[in-house]
């Protein structure tokens, strides 16, 4: 009800007001390469392709203080079932003053300052069947109050309809051996999914630190697996969500050609209350060599105190990278980075890069791989998975 009642607002604007509907997005078309044969008999082999259109409607009036957003996303892939999807990724109202802003409807909202791993970032649900490194996130239908001051920002959501983490499929690489029967997942709430969550954020820009502090309540976006028998008596995964309470702290100082920053929050749910870090630096340096290109080094450390209790890899973690801006008509930019495991010496390699291509084509290119890994460590399951991603975009 609530999407209908937005779109026809959309489709039906204020009386008198004329104004044309903005219109833009992009289309693409990814293909990813696997140089080593699957480890499981039924994922695909050495090629994969698939589609995806994100078309963003902008309607405004009142003189820009009233607006409607509507960003639909469809992705079409060759072999795996559960990443073809189509999700709303935003469809909200809002109205903006000077002193306050109030939204309602599907939104995105990102917390966070590290670029290894978003720790603090718990608004959405991360949309895993994407991408495993939890970029790219579901739309959250929600009611969110902003009040600005002159001593920061007070954000307050509330945040009905919990979405589930989505995961691969049968024949999907990379993933992992056991399958993941999201059909059956559990929730700690007698609620499940219609439990209510609510949070609350205060930022504030301070000389040369960026702060953010923020207080969430409700059902845990990162479910606990657990090991479970189907019908017939196959092992499956099992999600499970709990209920946590969670503060988080999120800052970053800049000075002159530096970034130091943190993220960092304590959580308690089914388990004992724990902390957990992502901290680091970052240095860019500025026409680097006379070239007109920045060239920044970064280095982060990550700490996770559930140890192996959490279904994560990246408890112990050192990240170490460079980041490249071209600063040239195309914007060209390229990210590499190596996470290293310093308990068990596993690396994940990430290489990201970017260059348009004429006034609206857009090429990327993505290499993943994961180096020595144990029997022991999470990633091992994906120790046949390195791949290239090479992706065309026309944004119009």
């Amino acid at each position: 009800m609530m999407a209908l009642a937005l779109w026809v607002c959309f489709l039906n604007p204020p009386i008198g007001i004329t104004q044309p509907i903005d219109f833009s997005g992009h289309m693409l078309l990814e293909s990813r390469l696997f140089p080593q044969t699957p480890l499981l008999n039924e994922q695909y082999t050495h090629s994969n392709l698939s589609l995806a259109l994100q078309p963003e409607f902008y309607y405004e009036w009142a003189d820009g203080y009233a607006s409607i957003v509507f960003v639909p996303y469809l992705r079409i892939d060759q072999h795996d079932g559960k990443r073809t999807h189509f999700d709303v990724r935003e469809l909200f109202w809002q109205k903006v003053s000077k002193i306050w802003e109030l939204r309602f409807g599907i939104r995105k909202v990102f917390w966070g300052v590290t670029e290894s791993r978003h720790l603090v970032d718990i608004i959405n649900q991360t949309d895993y069947v994407e991408n495993l490194d939890g970029e790219e996130k579901l739309g959250q239908l929600m009611l969110n109050l902003a009040l600005i001051r002159s001593w920061g920002t007070i954000d307050f959501y509330i945040l009905p309809l919990f979405r589930e983490r989505p995961f691969p499929g049968w024949r999907a690489r990379p993933r992992y051996p056991i399958m993941i029967e999201t059909d059956r997942a559990m929730f700690e709430s007698s609620s499940k999914k219609r439990l209510v969550d609510f949070a609350v954020r205060w930022f504030h820009t301070v000389g040369v630190f960026d702060v953010g502090l923020a207080y969430f309540y409700g059902t845990s976006r990162e479910p606990f697996l657990t090991l479970s028998l189907d019908d017939s008596g196959q092992p499956i995964l099992i999600p499970f969500y709990d209920v946590i309470h969670q503060t988080s702290l999120d800052l970053q100082a800049t000075i002159a050609g530096w970034l130091i920053k943190l993220e960092a929050l304590t959580r308690r749910g089914l388990g004992d209350r724990f902390l957990a870090f992502t901290s680091g630096l970052e240095y860019t340096f500025a026409n680097a060599f006379g070239s007109g290109a920045d060239l920044g080094f970064l280095g982060e450390y990550i700490y996770d105190r559930r140890d192996k209790k959490a279904f994560t890899p990246f408890r112990d973690e050192i990240f170490l990278g460079m980041r490249l801006a071209l600063n040239d008509i195309q914007g060209t930019n390229l990210l590499t980075g190596v996470m290293i495991d310093r308990d068990s010496g596993t690396s994940l390699v990430n290489v990201e890069g970017s260059r348009r291509i004429g006034s609206g084509w857009k090429l990327n290119l993505e290499v993943r791989g994961f180096i020595g890994a144990p029997e022991s460590d999470l990633l091992y399951v994906f120790r046949k998975d390195d791949y290239l991603q090479i992706e065309l975009s026309y944004h119009f």
